[in-house]
């Protein structure tokens, strides 16, 4: 871009089909200006250095998040062996752990466990110290800040999406940003009947998780406080609740795109 060059990115899944047979440089090439003069080809927004250093941030969170959830079942597995059973979860890993600091051990699991107990806990101050950053980024960012008046984005969601969307220009529609993130359903037509499945699981699986989650905790409050007037009630009256915090969820991918792109704040 800077030799003043027009950049476009295309996704290897789109190439593929014109892959006429075996794999090879030439054929790959092939395909990639075949693909390219495509009227109806999609491409893939250029994230700018800030953008990619902030998705690296995310990425490093998420990967000791994983390391985490894998200590912990380590820990509950080898300890569960010994009779020492906690509630389900990685906050009541702590308690697991004083409880069996209070019963007599062999000495090689008391250092096997010590071991297991010292990286679980270097690892959570690590994610603590990573996510107070992307916090801090993100209330330092209008389109951050803008995303979290909407209820089920935090900063940590918002932060994501920012850095992943560059450009709302990219989606035609708000259904097209549902759609990268994979929560519109899959078609499965053939013989002129149309019917319609599941949603897609395409696209962008991170964003698609933050989403789900913040719409689980949209539907925990409304259930404390008994709201059930709106269609989000409608739907929790004839549908199990995971479906329909993928529904919420699909709702406040169109909504964020409405926002971004026109800089007002969504529903409350």
């Amino acid at each position: 871009m800077r030799l003043g060059h027009e950049v476009r990115l295309i996704p290897p899944s789109y190439v593929k089909p014109f892959v006429r047979r075996g794999k090879t440089d030439s054929a790959d090439a092939e395909a990639i200006c075949t693909a390219v003069i495509q009227p109806s080809m999609r491409f893939v927004p250029v994230k700018t250095p800030e953008q990619q250093a902030v998705l690296m941030q995310h990425r490093v969170r998420d990967f000791l998040v994983r390391q985490q959830t894998q200590l912990a079942n380590a820990i509950r597995a080898h300890l569960g062996e010994f009779g020492i059973v906690v509630a389900k979860g990685v906050h009541h890993i702590e308690k697991l752990l004083g409880e069996a600091a209070g019963t007599a051990l062999p000495e090689p699991v008391v250092t096997s466990l010590d071991l297991l107990a010292r990286q679980f806990m270097d690892t959570k101050v690590r994610i603590e110290e990573i996510t107070g950053q992307i916090r801090d980024a993100a209330e330092t960012d209008e389109r951050a800040r803008l995303l979290q008046t909407m209820p089920g984005i935090g900063p940590i969601t918002a932060s994501a999406i920012v850095a992943h969307i560059s450009d709302t220009s990219a989606f035609r529609t708000s259904r097209d940003l549902s759609a990268w993130l994979g929560l519109t359903p899959k078609p499965h037509s053939s013989g002129g009947k149309h019917r319609v499945g599941s949603i897609s699981k395409m696209g962008n699986r991170y964003l698609r998780r933050l989403l789900y989650l913040g719409a689980m905790g949209v539907i925990s409050a409304r259930r404390k406080a008994g709201e059930q007037s709106d269609w989000l009630g409608r739907i929790l009256a004839t549908k199990p609740a995971k479906v329909a915090a993928v529904a919420l969820a699909n709702r406040m991918a169109r909504t964020i795109w409405a926002m971004l792109r026109t800089g007002e704040e969504g529903d409350r």
